[in-house]
């Protein structure tokens, strides 16, 4: 069974005493915007220029009102809301979803400016080798508040993470076991072999480590997020209006495969710039 899903991831000054939103590089060319509304309220989504390929493909996706009726299938409170699942749009209630999507998968671009805060806009993607993106499925990040002992095993985390991708890449043998014991619901087996690419990856260390910038650790410790994400999945534009929608879906009630017991549906996103 593949389910689309993530891993189970601007400097401060002293004026963060309210809500300021990531400083993308604009590269000189005007950030697009569209609003999303939903059933819980709207949102205002600023597309991020330093992630062209994601951005133009939600662009695309938008003009042709491909989200219009999907649900967020997916929300875990302290976490984030997922959707564009294609298939949520007439799904019966109580049906697990989360393995729609198009033919094809976005290109990862994983930017040091952009990061999992309270109210990123990332892609969710199926565990694979060059860590692209999902073609339809999203996530916005609600997290939680961290302090630095906290952050200190996110980041632990964080390179595991990219270590991992340095030896599933080095030797594809293990991994395409591990998806094929996946994907064929031999469950026990998949998991042995996970643990064995996890084990791996905890040795390995022929890589940069990866280090939490301390701008991005004091919004963490005040604004709040996902960081164990970062660098792992594509962030690709962020809520600027609109948070207290991702509090409100966080909070219904949910079945044990996170989607809501009362759908929560995304009525419409259109650009708006």
């Amino acid at each position: 069974m593949k389910i689309i899903n993530t891993f189970i991831v601007l400097v401060l000054g002293m004026l963060w005493l309210s809500w300021n939103p990531i400083i993308f590089n604009t590269n000189s060319k005007q950030q697009r915007q569209v609003e999303m509304v939903t059933n819980y309220g709207t949102m205002t989504i600023v597309l991020s220029n330093d992630t062209p390929l994601h951005r133009d493909n939600f662009i695309k996706l938008v003009k042709q009102g491909a989200y219009d009726s999907l649900l967020f299938h997916r929300v875990i409170e302290n976490f984030m809301i997922q959707g564009g699942d294609p298939d949520s749009k007439t799904a019966k209630p109580g049906v697990l979803l989360g393995e729609g999507d198009l033919d094809y998968e976005v290109p990862a671009e994983f930017r040091p400016n952009l990061f999992h805060k309270k109210g990123a806009l990332a892609t969710a993607r199926e565990d694979n080798l060059n860590r692209s993106s999902s073609a339809m499925q999203f996530f916005i990040v609600q997290g939680k508040i961290f302090n630095d002992s906290l952050l200190d095993r996110a980041e632990h985390r964080i390179n595991t993470m990219i270590a991992r991708h340095h030896v599933i890449n080095r030797d594809t043998t293990l991994f395409n076991a591990f998806v094929s014991a996946y994907e064929n619901d031999q469950t026990e087996r998949a998991e042995l072999l996970n643990d064995s690419i996890m084990s791996l990856s905890e040795n390995f260390k022929d890589y940069k480590q990866y280090q939490i910038p301390e701008a991005h650790r004091k919004i963490y410790k005040t604004i709040g997020g996902t960081p164990h994400l970062d660098q792992n999945y594509t962030v690709f534009g962020e809520v600027v209006n609109g948070l207290e929608v991702i509090d409100s879906i966080t909070k219904v009630r949910a079945d044990d495969n996170d989607r809501p017991v009362k759908d929560v549906r995304i009525l419409s996103v259109r650009l708006i710039n």
